[in-house]
């Protein structure tokens, strides 16, 4: 907006000069006539009469072909050296008009013309017009300093009046979204509850010898593995929700981090079985941590279970962690798996977003896994970063620095 306004400013500017300035021009082509015509007659009578003195606007100089000087009405004072050079040096234009502004002094501005003298056709003299148009030029310079006030005002009243009619339209909009942040709060906390008992109740039922049926038993199976799936999104929600409303504190303390990573892989190594996956960990010993151990931790499962799960049979996951240098530590999951198409890599730390949809609900996945790890990291002041071909695996980065307080 204020790019704008100095843009109008500047072009108005411009458009004024060039409106004054045509109008000055038109009056001397028209004056310059005239007054060659007035010259004619004098030297043909060669009657001259006194000179006309000091004009403060409009002057002019009536030479005839030897160069003398005959007649005329001096330029003022601050200005007649400077129309004299010009002069002398053949600087003004016949049948034109020009503007001639010094530029050590701002306040010699001139504008000048010439035309011949002319006596039955034939040239006898000539005659130099000229004007002052310095307080024309003052007087336009500060009506666009004016023009930049009054837009300097509109701004601040236009940003005043925007935040104003901003803040009115966004209150509606930011309690509505306040309100659905603590329905998501209140129902993923409300909804753990049922889901304990029915997956109890689906426990004690299965453990029960009267249920002897393939039939029955097949479907607590399936009950049991839908609750697991629901209790597993109604923790993820939760875990958003407190996030959104920055509820849950960060317990940051100083732990072993190459404990917590071989942890991770220790917990995650019958999943990988599975699909006959190796879990490879090149992590350093003794790797000494500032943070939320609970968090960090998680955030590794999110980021190891997700590359498991998109690996093929036989892949190999790998967990690299260097030795932290000065207060930063970097650790990395990468995977031989299916990879990431470019325009998948911008988006994958969405809510909800998945990249195979059939592919993620079969595996149990709900696209909220990468949006929770990247929470962690941002609540630790870190960064993660993806580093994916589709078809040759990805690479997870993160980045953590160590709290101010306890870097320094």
């Amino acid at each position: 907006m204020f790019l704008l306004f100095a843009l109008l400013i500047v072009l108005s500017y411009r458009g004024m000069i060039w409106a004054v300035s045509s109008e000055q021009a038109r009056e001397l082509s028209s004056t310059v006539q005239d007054v060659a015509s007035g010259e004619a007659l004098m030297m043909q009578s060669n009657f001259f009469p006194d000179d006309l003195g000091y004009r403060e606007r409009m002057f002019f100089y009536a030479y005839d072909n030897t160069g003398e000087l005959r007649h005329f009405s001096r330029a003022p004072q601050r200005l007649e050296d400077e129309v004299l050079e010009l002069i002398r040096h053949g600087n003004v234009p016949f049948s034109d008009v020009a503007v001639f502004e010094h530029e050590g002094n701002p306040d010699k501005v001139i504008m000048m013309t010439a035309a011949y003298v002319k006596i039955n056709g034939q040239n006898v003299g000539v005659v130099y017009l000229g004007k002052d148009i310095n307080a024309l030029y003052k007087g336009l310079t500060k009506f666009s300093y004016f023009l930049g006030i009054v837009a300097l005002v509109a701004l601040v009243l236009a940003a005043m009046a925007g935040y104003y009619i901003a803040g009115c339209v966004m209150a509606p909009m930011q309690a509505a979204y306040d309100r659905q942040k603590q329905f998501t709060a209140d129902a993923s906390h409300e909804l753990r509850t049922p889901l304990s008992v029915v997956m109890a109740s689906a426990d004690l039922l299965s453990n029960d010898p009267a249920v002897q049926s393939p039939f029955l038993r097949q479907v607590l199976d399936d009950v049991k593995d839908e609750v697991k799936k629901m209790s597993k999104l109604v923790g993820d929600l939760l875990i958003i929700a407190r996030s959104d409303n920055n509820v849950e504190s960060l317990n940051m303390q100083e732990f072993d981090m190459s404990a917590s990573l071989r942890q991770v892989l220790r917990n995650m190594q019958p999943l990988a079985e599975q699909k006959d996956i190796a879990l490879v960990g090149n992590i350093a010993e003794s790797i000494l941590w500032v943070g939320d151990e609970q968090k960090i931790s998680q955030l590794i499962t999110i980021l190891v279970d997700n590359a498991v799960k998109y690996t093929q049979n036989y892949g190999t996951v790998t967990v690299t962690a260097e030795v932290p240098r000065g207060k930063k530590l970097r650790f990395s999951v990468a995977d031989n798996g299916i990879g990431l198409a470019k325009e998948d890599k911008e988006k994958i730390f969405g809510r909800f977003y998945r990249v195979d949809k059939a592919r993620s609900r079969q595996m149990g996945g709900n696209g909220l896994g990468l949006a929770i790890a990247k929470d962690i990291v941002d609540v630790h002041h870190g960064y993660i970063y993806v580093d994916s071909e589709l078809g040759k695996g990805t690479t997870f980065t993160v980045e953590l620095s160590l709290p101010k307080k306890m870097g320094k």
